[in-house]
C-alpha cells in the first residue's frame, strides 16, 4: 500500500513537473518576441484576397522574418490560425511574440495605411502619389478620375472631381477598394463643407466647389498663410467686378510647365479655359489641391480695395499690393528688375 501511495506521488510529482515544464514552454513560445524586424519600422505582413496559411508563411519565409519557425507554426496550428487567415496589412514589431502576432492576424485587427495629400496639382500626381500602396491597381484610379459617370455620382465633374481630394492625413486600409476609397475621400470632403463653410461660400456668391477653384488660385500665389485672405481678397474683388482674374499659376497650369519662374506676354496668349487672363471668371477646375487654410482663406477673405498684387522684390514670398493700375506697373518694374539682377527670364 505504502508502494503504491509513493508511486501514485511520484507519478504526480513528475506530471506536475512535465506541466510546469510545458506551460512554460508554451509561454515562451507564444510571448517571446521572435521577429527579425525593424526595430523603428517594423515589417508589414500583405495578405492578399483568398490568401491561405502557405500564402501568409511563404511571404515570412520569403523576407526571413521569423525567428523560430517551429514556435510560429505550432501555436499558428493551436490557435486553428490556417482556417482564419484573413486578408490585410498587419505590421510585425519587434518585441512581438507568437501569441500577439498570430491573435493579431485572425482577428483581422489590420494596420492602416497613413496617407497623406499634399503639392498635387495634377491627377496624375495624385495616381502617383498613392501609386502601389493599396492592393487595387492605381491604374484603376486614374480611370476612375477620368469617368464622368463615376464624377457625377459624387456630384463632381472630370474637371471638378479633384477638389473631393482634401489635402490632409488619412488612415486608409490597404485592402480598400476603389470604389470604397473615393467613398472615403467624399466622406471626410463632406465633414470639411459644414453648413457654416457652406453658408460663407454662399454669402460671397461661391458654392463649395467655386471657392476651391478660387483656393487653388490663391494656393498657387501665396504660400504665406497670414497673406492668403489678402490674396483672396484681390481676386474676389476682380471676380465681383466682372474683370479677368489674370492669375499667373493658371497661365502655367495651361502650359502645363511647372518650372516656368516668370509669365509674360507670349505665355499669356494661349487658348486655354484655365487662361483667366482671356476667359472671364474662374477656371472650370482647380489648379492644385489648395492647402484647408486656403480654402478657409476665400470664404474668409480680406474686404479691402486691392485690384493688384505684385511679388516683393526682397523674394520673401511676400507680395506688394496696389489698388490702381499705376501703382501696380511700379511695383512690377521694381519685380522685374530684382529678376532681371538674378538673369531670370523664363
Amino acid at each position: 500500500m505504502q508502494k503504491n501511495n509513493k508511486l501514485i506521488r511520484y507519478v504526480i510529482l513528475a506530471f506536475a513537473l512535465f506541466a510546469t515544464m510545458f506551460s512554460y514552454y508554451v509561454w515562451q513560445i507564444a510571448k517571446t518576441p521572435n521577429y527579425q524586424v525593424d526595430e523603428k519600422k517594423g515589417f508589414a505582413l500583405l495578405i492578399p484576397k483568398g490568401a491561405t496559411f502557405d500564402t501568409v508563411w511563404d511571404s515570412l519565409r520569403v523576407h526571413k522574418v521569423v525567428k523560430d519557425e517551429l514556435s510560429f507554426k505550432f501555436l499558428a496550428k493551436l490557435l486553428k490560425y490556417k482556417e482564419n487567415v484573413r486578408e490585410g496589412r498587419y505590421v510585425i514589431t519587434a518585441e512581438m511574440g507568437n501569441y500577439e502576432l498570430i491573435k493579431k492576424l485572425r482577428s483581422g485587427r489590420q494596420d492602416p495605411i497613413r496617407l497623406t495629400f499634399n503639392n498635387i496639382r495634377l491627377k496624375k500626381d495624385l495616381v502617383h502619389k498613392i501609386g502601389n500602396r493599396f492592393q487595387f491597381d492605381s491604374t484603376t484610379l486614374a480611370t476612375m478620375l477620368n469617368d464622368s459617370a463615376v464624377a457625377r455620382k459624387y456630384g463632381f465633374t472630370t474637371e471638378t472631381i479633384m477638389c473631393m481630394f482634401l489635402p490632409n492625413t488619412y488612415d486608409v486600409y490597404w485592402n480598400v477598394t476603389p470604389n470604397e476609397f473615393f467613398d472615403i475621400m467624399h466622406g471626410w470632403y463632406k465633414k470639411f463643407w459644414t453648413e457654416d463653410r457652406k453658408r460663407k461660400a454662399a454669402a460671397i456668391g461661391l458654392d463649395p466647389i467655386k471657392a476651391q477653384i478660387m483656393a487653388s488660385i490663391v494656393e498657387g500665389e501665396t504660400k504665406k498663410a497670414d497673406e492668403k485672405p489678402r490674396v483672396a481678397g484681390v481676386y474676389m474683388n476682380r471676380l465681383n467686378a466682372r474683370m479677368p482674374l489674370q492669375a499667373d499659376p493658371t497661365v502655367v497650369f495651361a502650359h502645363q510647365d511647372f518650372t516656368i519662374k516668370r509669365v509674360n506676354s507670349t505665355l499669356t496668349k494661349i487658348n486655354s479655359p484655365y487662361n483667366t487672363y482671356k476667359v472671364i471668371g474662374l477656371p472650370p477646375g482647380p489648379i492644385n489641391l489648395p492647402d484647408l487654410n486656403s480654402i478657409d482663406a476665400v470664404l474668409n477673405y480680406e474686404r479691402h480695395k486691392y485690384m493688384y498684387f505684385c511679388a516683393k522684390e526682397d523674394f520673401s514670398g511676400y507680395h506688394n499690393f496696389a489698388e490702381n493700375f499705376t501703382d501696380h506697373l511700379n511695383n512690377a518694374r521694381i519685380y522685374q528688375e530684382a529678376l532681371n539682377k538674378l538673369n531670370i527670364h523664363k
